[in-house]
Protein backbone atom coordinates (compact mmCIF):
# COMPACT_ATOMS: atom_id res chain seq x y z
CA UNK A 1 0.00 0.00 0.00
CA UNK A 2 1.28 3.47 -0.92
CA UNK A 3 -0.76 6.48 0.12
CA UNK A 4 -3.77 4.25 0.45
CA UNK A 5 -3.31 2.82 -3.02
CA UNK A 6 -3.52 -0.91 -3.69
CA UNK A 7 -0.45 -1.50 -5.82
CA UNK A 8 -1.49 -5.12 -6.43
CA UNK A 9 -4.29 -3.91 -8.71
CA UNK A 10 -2.01 -1.94 -11.02
CA UNK A 11 -1.96 -3.00 -14.67
CA UNK A 12 1.79 -2.74 -15.23
CA UNK A 13 1.87 -3.90 -18.89
CA UNK A 14 -0.84 -1.38 -19.81
CA UNK A 15 0.96 1.43 -17.94
CA UNK A 16 4.26 0.50 -19.57
CA UNK A 17 2.74 0.47 -23.06
CA UNK A 18 1.19 3.91 -22.66
CA UNK A 19 4.41 5.31 -21.22
CA UNK A 20 6.58 3.93 -24.03
CA UNK A 21 4.35 5.47 -26.68
CA UNK A 22 4.19 8.82 -24.88
CA UNK A 23 7.96 8.90 -24.42
CA UNK A 24 8.39 8.91 -28.20
CA UNK A 25 7.55 12.59 -27.78
CA UNK A 26 10.56 12.85 -25.48
CA UNK A 27 12.70 10.95 -28.00
CA UNK A 28 11.73 13.46 -30.69
CA UNK A 29 12.42 16.30 -28.25
CA UNK A 30 15.98 14.99 -27.88
CA UNK A 31 16.35 14.11 -31.55
CA UNK A 32 15.21 17.52 -32.78
CA UNK A 33 17.33 19.53 -30.34
CA UNK A 34 20.50 17.47 -30.86
CA UNK A 35 20.36 16.93 -34.63
CA UNK A 36 21.83 20.39 -35.02
CA UNK A 37 25.02 19.30 -33.22
CA UNK A 38 26.17 17.30 -36.26
CA UNK A 39 24.84 19.72 -38.85
CA UNK A 40 25.72 23.11 -37.38
CA UNK A 41 29.15 23.50 -39.02
CA UNK A 42 27.75 22.51 -42.42
CA UNK A 43 24.76 24.82 -41.99
CA UNK A 44 27.21 27.58 -41.12
CA UNK A 45 29.26 26.86 -44.23
CA UNK A 46 26.24 26.55 -46.55
CA UNK A 47 23.93 29.31 -45.30
CA UNK A 48 26.04 31.77 -43.31
CA UNK A 49 29.73 31.94 -44.19
CA UNK A 50 29.04 32.09 -47.93
CA UNK A 51 26.97 35.22 -47.39
CA UNK A 52 29.56 36.87 -45.16
CA UNK A 53 27.27 36.85 -42.13
CA UNK A 54 28.49 37.21 -38.54
CA UNK A 55 29.08 34.80 -35.68
CA UNK A 56 26.03 36.30 -33.99
CA UNK A 57 23.85 35.22 -36.96
CA UNK A 58 25.37 31.75 -36.68
CA UNK A 59 24.45 31.55 -32.99
CA UNK A 60 20.91 32.76 -33.64
CA UNK A 61 20.42 30.30 -36.52
CA UNK A 62 21.71 27.31 -34.57
CA UNK A 63 19.40 28.30 -31.69
CA UNK A 64 16.39 29.29 -33.82
CA UNK A 65 14.44 26.16 -32.91
CA UNK A 66 14.45 27.45 -29.35
CA UNK A 67 12.25 30.38 -30.40
CA UNK A 68 9.66 27.78 -31.39
CA UNK A 69 10.27 25.93 -28.13
CA UNK A 70 9.41 29.08 -26.19
CA UNK A 71 6.23 29.54 -28.25
CA UNK A 72 5.30 25.86 -27.94
CA UNK A 73 5.86 25.87 -24.21
CA UNK A 74 3.83 29.07 -23.80
CA UNK A 75 0.81 27.78 -25.74
CA UNK A 76 0.98 24.24 -24.35
CA UNK A 77 -1.29 25.12 -21.43
CA UNK A 78 -4.01 26.46 -23.73
CA UNK A 79 -3.77 23.47 -26.08
CA UNK A 80 -3.62 20.79 -23.39
CA UNK A 81 -6.44 22.37 -21.35
CA UNK A 82 -8.79 22.93 -24.29
CA UNK A 83 -7.93 20.07 -26.63
CA UNK A 84 -6.56 17.54 -24.18
CA UNK A 85 -3.11 16.06 -23.61
CA UNK A 86 -3.47 13.39 -26.32
CA UNK A 87 -4.51 15.68 -29.18
CA UNK A 88 -1.80 18.18 -28.26
CA UNK A 89 0.85 15.47 -28.61
CA UNK A 90 -0.56 14.43 -32.00
CA UNK A 91 -0.22 18.06 -33.14
CA UNK A 92 3.38 18.03 -31.87
CA UNK A 93 4.07 14.93 -33.98
CA UNK A 94 2.77 16.67 -37.12
CA UNK A 95 5.00 19.67 -36.42
CA UNK A 96 8.04 17.39 -35.96
CA UNK A 97 7.33 15.79 -39.34
CA UNK A 98 6.94 19.11 -41.16
CA UNK A 99 10.12 20.45 -39.57
CA UNK A 100 12.17 17.38 -40.52
CA UNK A 101 11.12 17.59 -44.16
CA UNK A 102 11.42 21.37 -44.41
CA UNK A 103 14.75 21.70 -42.61
CA UNK A 104 16.24 18.99 -44.80
CA UNK A 105 15.08 20.68 -47.99
CA UNK A 106 14.30 24.36 -47.24
CA UNK A 107 14.43 25.17 -50.96
CA UNK A 108 11.07 23.41 -51.48
CA UNK A 109 8.88 25.38 -53.94
CA UNK A 110 10.51 28.78 -53.51
CA UNK A 111 14.31 28.54 -53.86
CA UNK A 112 17.02 27.10 -56.09
CA UNK A 113 19.21 24.40 -54.57
CA UNK A 114 22.87 25.38 -54.33
CA UNK A 115 22.16 29.10 -54.20
CA UNK A 116 22.09 30.22 -50.52
CA UNK A 117 20.31 33.51 -50.00
CA UNK A 118 18.90 35.43 -47.04
CA UNK A 119 15.46 34.21 -48.03
CA UNK A 120 16.64 30.59 -47.84
CA UNK A 121 18.20 31.28 -44.43
CA UNK A 122 14.87 32.68 -43.23
CA UNK A 123 13.03 29.62 -44.56
CA UNK A 124 15.45 27.24 -42.85
CA UNK A 125 14.92 29.08 -39.57
CA UNK A 126 11.15 28.97 -40.13
CA UNK A 127 11.16 25.18 -40.41
CA UNK A 128 13.41 24.89 -37.37
CA UNK A 129 11.00 27.11 -35.43
CA UNK A 130 8.09 24.88 -36.49
CA UNK A 131 9.95 21.90 -35.05
CA UNK A 132 10.71 23.94 -31.96
CA UNK A 133 7.00 24.52 -31.38
CA UNK A 134 6.59 20.75 -31.50
CA UNK A 135 9.41 20.35 -28.98
CA UNK A 136 7.85 22.99 -26.72
CA UNK A 137 4.49 21.24 -26.79
CA UNK A 138 6.01 17.80 -26.22
CA UNK A 139 8.36 18.97 -23.48
CA UNK A 140 5.45 20.39 -21.50
CA UNK A 141 2.74 17.82 -22.19
CA UNK A 142 4.61 14.48 -22.28
CA UNK A 143 5.68 14.54 -18.61
CA UNK A 144 2.27 15.87 -17.57
CA UNK A 145 0.47 13.15 -19.54
CA UNK A 146 2.66 10.39 -18.10
CA UNK A 147 2.43 11.85 -14.59
CA UNK A 148 -1.35 12.09 -14.72
CA UNK A 149 -1.69 8.46 -15.78
CA UNK A 150 1.01 6.98 -13.54
CA UNK A 151 0.31 5.62 -10.05
CA UNK A 152 2.03 7.67 -7.30
CA UNK A 153 4.49 4.89 -6.41
CA UNK A 154 5.71 4.66 -10.03
CA UNK A 155 5.38 8.26 -11.14
CA UNK A 156 9.00 9.33 -10.57
CA UNK A 157 10.38 6.42 -12.57
CA UNK A 158 7.83 6.69 -15.36
CA UNK A 159 8.23 10.46 -15.82
CA UNK A 160 12.02 9.97 -15.68
CA UNK A 161 11.63 7.56 -18.60
CA UNK A 162 10.66 10.61 -20.64
CA UNK A 163 14.08 12.09 -19.87
CA UNK A 164 15.65 8.75 -20.79
CA UNK A 165 13.81 8.99 -24.10
CA UNK A 166 15.14 12.54 -24.60
CA UNK A 167 18.71 11.40 -23.99
CA UNK A 168 18.19 8.24 -26.04
CA UNK A 169 16.88 10.39 -28.89
CA UNK A 170 20.07 12.45 -28.65
CA UNK A 171 22.17 9.29 -28.64
CA UNK A 172 20.34 7.94 -31.69
CA UNK A 173 20.87 11.14 -33.64
CA UNK A 174 24.55 11.21 -32.60
CA UNK A 175 24.88 7.76 -34.19
CA UNK A 176 22.88 8.88 -37.24
CA UNK A 177 25.01 12.01 -37.68
CA UNK A 178 28.20 10.01 -37.23
CA UNK A 179 27.01 7.39 -39.72
CA UNK A 180 26.15 10.07 -42.29
CA UNK A 181 29.43 11.95 -41.86
CA UNK A 182 31.80 9.00 -41.45
CA UNK A 183 34.25 8.85 -44.35
CA UNK A 184 32.59 11.70 -46.24
CA UNK A 185 34.29 14.85 -47.44
CA UNK A 186 33.58 18.24 -45.90
CA UNK A 187 32.31 19.44 -49.29
CA UNK A 188 29.70 16.66 -49.43
CA UNK A 189 28.59 17.30 -45.85
CA UNK A 190 28.30 21.05 -46.48
CA UNK A 191 26.04 20.54 -49.51
CA UNK A 192 24.18 17.24 -49.01
CA UNK A 193 25.03 15.44 -45.75
CA UNK A 194 23.45 17.95 -43.38
CA UNK A 195 20.13 17.51 -45.22
CA UNK A 196 20.04 13.78 -44.46
CA UNK A 197 20.58 14.54 -40.79
CA UNK A 198 17.43 16.64 -40.60
CA UNK A 199 15.37 14.39 -42.90
CA UNK A 200 16.08 11.34 -40.72
CA UNK A 201 13.76 12.75 -38.04
CA UNK A 202 10.73 12.15 -40.27
CA UNK A 203 10.75 8.42 -39.41
CA UNK A 204 10.27 8.67 -35.60
CA UNK A 205 7.94 11.66 -36.06
CA UNK A 206 5.55 9.67 -38.27
CA UNK A 207 5.68 6.69 -35.90
CA UNK A 208 4.88 8.86 -32.88
CA UNK A 209 1.89 10.46 -34.58
CA UNK A 210 0.39 7.10 -35.56
CA UNK A 211 0.92 5.41 -32.19
CA UNK A 212 -0.61 8.29 -30.24
CA UNK A 213 -4.00 7.31 -31.67
CA UNK A 214 -3.73 4.05 -29.67
CA UNK A 215 -3.40 5.57 -26.17
CA UNK A 216 -6.17 6.96 -23.91
CA UNK A 217 -6.64 10.55 -22.82
CA UNK A 218 -5.42 11.60 -19.37
CA UNK A 219 -8.08 10.73 -16.74
CA UNK A 220 -7.38 13.97 -14.88
CA UNK A 221 -8.06 16.00 -18.02
CA UNK A 222 -11.24 14.00 -18.67
CA UNK A 223 -12.39 14.71 -15.13
CA UNK A 224 -11.79 18.44 -15.58
CA UNK A 225 -14.04 18.48 -18.67
CA UNK A 226 -16.72 16.39 -16.91
CA UNK A 227 -16.12 13.18 -18.83
CA UNK A 228 -16.20 11.31 -15.56
CA UNK A 229 -17.24 7.91 -16.85
CA UNK A 230 -14.29 7.78 -19.26
CA UNK A 231 -11.93 9.02 -16.55
CA UNK A 232 -13.01 6.36 -14.07
CA UNK A 233 -12.76 3.65 -16.72
CA UNK A 234 -9.13 4.56 -17.48
CA UNK A 235 -8.24 4.89 -13.79
CA UNK A 236 -9.73 1.44 -13.19
CA UNK A 237 -7.73 -0.08 -16.02
CA UNK A 238 -4.53 1.48 -14.69
CA UNK A 239 -4.95 1.11 -10.92
CA UNK A 240 -7.62 -1.51 -10.29
CA UNK A 241 -11.24 -0.89 -9.23
CA UNK A 242 -10.67 -0.24 -5.53
CA UNK A 243 -7.89 2.33 -5.93
CA UNK A 244 -9.55 3.93 -8.95
CA UNK A 245 -12.62 5.00 -6.98
CA UNK A 246 -10.52 6.62 -4.27
CA UNK A 247 -8.22 8.38 -6.76
CA UNK A 248 -11.22 9.56 -8.76
CA UNK A 249 -12.83 11.03 -5.63
CA UNK A 250 -9.61 12.91 -4.79
CA UNK A 251 -9.37 14.24 -8.36
CA UNK A 252 -12.95 15.52 -8.35
CA UNK A 253 -12.40 17.18 -4.98
CA UNK A 254 -9.38 19.17 -6.20
CA UNK A 255 -11.01 20.01 -9.53
CA UNK A 256 -14.34 21.20 -8.14
CA UNK A 257 -13.21 23.39 -5.24
CA UNK A 258 -10.75 25.77 -6.89
CA UNK A 259 -11.03 28.45 -9.55
CA UNK A 260 -8.06 27.32 -11.60
CA UNK A 261 -6.52 30.80 -11.79
CA UNK A 262 -2.75 30.61 -12.11
CA UNK A 263 -2.02 32.26 -8.74
CA UNK A 264 -4.89 30.68 -6.81
CA UNK A 265 -2.35 28.64 -4.81
CA UNK A 266 0.00 31.59 -4.30
CA UNK A 267 3.16 32.81 -6.03
CA UNK A 268 5.64 30.43 -4.40
CA UNK A 269 4.75 27.32 -6.40
CA UNK A 270 4.94 29.26 -9.69
CA UNK A 271 8.28 30.82 -8.74
CA UNK A 272 9.71 27.40 -7.82
CA UNK A 273 8.53 25.95 -11.14
CA UNK A 274 10.12 28.81 -13.08
CA UNK A 275 13.40 28.65 -11.17
CA UNK A 276 13.63 24.87 -11.60
CA UNK A 277 13.36 25.46 -15.34
CA UNK A 278 15.78 28.39 -15.47
CA UNK A 279 18.48 26.69 -13.42
CA UNK A 280 18.21 23.54 -15.55
CA UNK A 281 19.35 25.68 -18.50
CA UNK A 282 21.64 28.23 -16.84
CA UNK A 283 24.01 25.46 -15.73
CA UNK A 284 24.91 25.27 -19.45
CA UNK A 285 23.91 21.74 -20.41
CA UNK A 286 22.68 22.52 -23.89
CA UNK A 287 25.95 24.18 -24.76
CA UNK A 288 27.57 20.77 -24.24
CA UNK A 289 24.83 19.07 -26.27
CA UNK A 290 24.47 21.49 -29.20
CA UNK A 291 28.16 22.26 -29.66
CA UNK A 292 29.65 18.90 -28.59
CA UNK A 293 31.46 18.06 -31.88
CA UNK A 294 32.89 21.59 -32.08
CA UNK A 295 34.08 21.39 -28.45
CA UNK A 296 35.80 18.07 -29.10
CA UNK A 297 37.39 19.40 -32.29
CA UNK A 298 38.77 22.34 -30.29
CA UNK A 299 40.41 19.72 -28.06
CA UNK A 300 42.35 18.43 -31.05
CA UNK A 301 40.04 15.69 -32.32
CA UNK A 302 39.46 15.34 -36.05
CA UNK A 303 36.01 15.56 -37.66
CA UNK A 304 35.22 11.82 -37.46
CA UNK A 305 36.81 11.47 -34.01
CA UNK A 306 34.80 14.40 -32.64
CA UNK A 307 31.56 12.80 -33.84
CA UNK A 308 32.61 9.51 -32.22
CA UNK A 309 33.45 11.24 -28.94
CA UNK A 310 29.99 12.77 -29.04
CA UNK A 311 28.56 9.26 -29.31
CA UNK A 312 30.62 8.22 -26.27
CA UNK A 313 29.21 11.18 -24.35
CA UNK A 314 25.72 10.12 -25.42
CA UNK A 315 26.27 6.61 -24.05
CA UNK A 316 27.43 8.05 -20.72
CA UNK A 317 24.35 10.28 -20.64
CA UNK A 318 22.04 7.29 -21.15
CA UNK A 319 23.76 5.31 -18.38
CA UNK A 320 23.41 8.07 -15.78
CA UNK A 321 19.82 8.81 -16.80
CA UNK A 322 19.05 5.14 -16.09
CA UNK A 323 20.70 5.61 -12.69
CA UNK A 324 18.28 8.45 -11.96
CA UNK A 325 15.29 6.33 -13.07
CA UNK A 326 16.33 3.55 -10.68
CA UNK A 327 16.82 5.86 -7.69
CA UNK A 328 14.32 8.73 -7.99
CA UNK A 329 11.47 6.92 -6.19
CA UNK A 330 13.89 5.45 -3.62
CA UNK A 331 16.20 8.35 -2.73
CA UNK A 332 13.82 11.20 -3.52
CA UNK A 333 14.02 14.25 -5.75
CA UNK A 334 15.98 16.71 -3.58
CA UNK A 335 19.00 14.50 -2.78
CA UNK A 336 19.55 13.69 -6.46
CA UNK A 337 19.29 17.34 -7.48
CA UNK A 338 21.75 18.46 -4.80
CA UNK A 339 24.31 15.75 -5.61
CA UNK A 340 23.99 16.61 -9.30
CA UNK A 341 24.57 20.32 -8.64
CA UNK A 342 27.79 19.53 -6.77
CA UNK A 343 29.07 17.32 -9.59
CA UNK A 344 28.22 19.90 -12.24
CA UNK A 345 29.97 22.67 -10.29
CA UNK A 346 33.14 20.59 -9.96
CA UNK A 347 33.08 19.73 -13.67
CA UNK A 348 32.49 23.26 -14.92
CA UNK A 349 34.99 24.96 -12.60
CA UNK A 350 37.61 22.41 -13.66
CA UNK A 351 36.88 23.03 -17.36
CA UNK A 352 37.09 26.78 -16.71
CA UNK A 353 40.51 26.36 -15.08
CA UNK A 354 41.77 24.15 -17.91
CA UNK A 355 40.52 26.69 -20.43
CA UNK A 356 42.22 29.55 -18.57
CA UNK A 357 45.58 27.74 -18.67
CA UNK A 358 44.90 26.54 -22.25
CA UNK A 359 45.22 22.89 -21.26
CA UNK A 360 43.46 20.78 -23.90
CA UNK A 361 43.44 16.99 -23.68
CA UNK A 362 41.95 13.95 -22.02
CA UNK A 363 41.44 15.83 -18.75
CA UNK A 364 39.01 18.18 -20.50
CA UNK A 365 37.02 15.22 -21.82
CA UNK A 366 36.95 13.66 -18.33
CA UNK A 367 35.49 16.79 -16.74
CA UNK A 368 32.97 17.27 -19.57
CA UNK A 369 31.78 13.70 -18.92
CA UNK A 370 31.69 14.34 -15.14
CA UNK A 371 29.60 17.44 -15.76
CA UNK A 372 27.14 15.84 -18.18
CA UNK A 373 26.86 12.65 -16.09
CA UNK A 374 26.02 14.74 -13.01
CA UNK A 375 23.35 16.57 -14.97
CA UNK A 376 21.84 13.41 -16.44
CA UNK A 377 21.44 11.68 -13.09
CA UNK A 378 19.84 14.75 -11.52
CA UNK A 379 18.64 17.95 -13.17
CA UNK A 380 17.95 16.30 -16.52
CA UNK A 381 15.16 13.94 -15.44
CA UNK A 382 14.29 15.24 -11.96
CA UNK A 383 13.43 18.77 -13.12
CA UNK A 384 10.78 17.30 -15.45
CA UNK A 385 9.49 15.01 -12.70
CA UNK A 386 9.02 17.95 -10.34
CA UNK A 387 7.45 20.18 -12.98
CA UNK A 388 4.95 17.43 -13.78
CA UNK A 389 3.97 16.87 -10.15
CA UNK A 390 4.36 19.98 -7.95
CA UNK A 391 1.41 21.90 -9.44
CA UNK A 392 -2.16 21.20 -8.21
CA UNK A 393 -4.56 19.62 -10.73
CA UNK A 394 -6.60 22.73 -11.47
CA UNK A 395 -3.65 24.90 -12.51
CA UNK A 396 -1.29 22.21 -13.83
CA UNK A 397 -1.74 22.95 -17.54
CA UNK A 398 -1.24 26.70 -17.15
CA UNK A 399 1.56 26.45 -14.59
CA UNK A 400 3.53 23.88 -16.59
CA UNK A 401 3.20 26.13 -19.66
CA UNK A 402 4.72 29.05 -17.73
CA UNK A 403 7.56 26.91 -16.37
CA UNK A 404 8.34 25.33 -19.74
CA UNK A 405 8.23 28.66 -21.58
CA UNK A 406 10.69 30.03 -19.00
CA UNK A 407 12.89 26.98 -19.53
CA UNK A 408 13.08 27.43 -23.28
CA UNK A 409 13.65 31.18 -22.96
CA UNK A 410 16.60 30.42 -20.66
CA UNK A 411 17.77 27.73 -23.08
CA UNK A 412 17.68 30.18 -25.98
CA UNK A 413 19.60 32.83 -24.04
CA UNK A 414 22.35 30.41 -23.01
CA UNK A 415 22.68 28.76 -26.43
CA UNK A 416 22.59 31.98 -28.46
CA UNK A 417 25.15 33.75 -26.26
CA UNK A 418 27.64 30.86 -26.11
CA UNK A 419 29.62 31.68 -29.32
CA UNK A 420 30.11 35.34 -28.39
CA UNK A 421 30.90 34.47 -24.74
CA UNK A 422 33.54 32.01 -25.93
CA UNK A 423 35.06 34.70 -28.15
CA UNK A 424 35.45 36.83 -25.03
CA UNK A 425 36.75 34.12 -22.67
CA UNK A 426 36.32 30.37 -22.39
CA UNK A 427 37.32 30.44 -18.71
CA UNK A 428 34.69 33.09 -17.96
CA UNK A 429 32.01 31.16 -19.90
CA UNK A 430 32.51 27.85 -18.11
CA UNK A 431 33.06 29.61 -14.79
CA UNK A 432 29.65 31.25 -15.20
CA UNK A 433 28.01 27.85 -15.64
CA UNK A 434 29.84 26.63 -12.54
CA UNK A 435 28.47 29.54 -10.49
CA UNK A 436 24.97 28.71 -11.72
CA UNK A 437 25.46 25.12 -10.58
CA UNK A 438 26.30 26.34 -7.06
CA UNK A 439 23.25 28.63 -7.02
CA UNK A 440 21.06 25.71 -8.16
CA UNK A 441 22.27 23.73 -5.13
CA UNK A 442 21.30 26.53 -2.74
CA UNK A 443 17.91 26.94 -4.43
CA UNK A 444 17.00 23.25 -4.08
CA UNK A 445 18.21 23.14 -0.48
CA UNK A 446 16.16 26.17 0.59
CA UNK A 447 13.02 26.17 -1.59
CA UNK A 448 12.17 22.88 -3.30
CA UNK A 449 9.84 20.48 -1.42
CA UNK A 450 10.28 16.71 -1.49
CA UNK A 451 7.44 15.05 -3.44
CA UNK A 452 8.52 11.41 -3.36
CA UNK A 453 5.60 9.02 -2.83
CA UNK A 454 2.87 11.66 -2.85
CA UNK A 455 -0.16 11.69 -5.11
CA UNK A 456 -0.77 14.62 -7.46
CA UNK A 457 -3.76 15.53 -5.32
CA UNK A 458 -1.45 15.92 -2.31
CA UNK A 459 0.06 18.99 -3.97
CA UNK A 460 -3.06 20.96 -3.09
CA UNK A 461 -2.48 20.22 0.60
CA UNK A 462 1.15 21.35 0.28
CA UNK A 463 0.50 24.72 -1.34
CA UNK A 464 -2.63 25.46 0.70
CA UNK A 465 -0.63 24.62 3.87
CA UNK A 466 -3.15 22.00 4.91
CA UNK A 467 -2.35 19.74 7.89
CA UNK A 468 -2.76 16.66 5.67
CA UNK A 469 0.65 17.37 4.14
CA UNK A 470 3.81 16.87 6.17
CA UNK A 471 7.08 18.39 4.94
CA UNK A 472 9.03 16.16 7.30
CA UNK A 473 7.50 12.79 6.47
CA UNK A 474 8.09 11.00 3.17
CA UNK A 475 4.48 9.88 2.97
CA UNK A 476 1.13 11.60 3.32
CA UNK A 477 -0.41 11.77 6.79
CA UNK A 478 -3.90 10.67 5.97
CA UNK A 479 -6.96 12.26 7.55
CA UNK A 480 -9.08 9.33 6.49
Amino acid sequence: MTNGQDTAGQNIPYIAGITLIATLGGLLFGYDTAVISGAEKSVQAYLITGQGLSTWVHGVTISSALIGCILGGAISGVFSSRMGRKKTLIIAAVLFLLSALGSGYPEFLFFQEGEPTMGLLYMFNFYRIIGGIGVGLASAVCPVYIGELAPANLRGRLVSLNQFAIIFGMLVVYFVNWGISNGQSSEWLDTVGWRYMFLSEAIPAGLFGLLMFLVPESPRYLSMVNRDEEALKILTKVNGAASAKKIFADIKNTVEHHSGKLLSYGKTVIIIGILLSVFQQFVGINVALYYAPRIFESMGAGKDASMLQTVVMGVVNVFFTVLAILTVDRWGRKPLLMVGSIGMAIGMFAIAALSFYEIIGISTLVFIILYTASFMMSWGPICWVLISEIFPNKIRGKAVAVAVAAQWAANYFISATYPSMMEYSGAFTYGFYGVMSVLSLLFVWKMVPETKGRTLEDMEALWMNKPSYSQEQPTLISKR
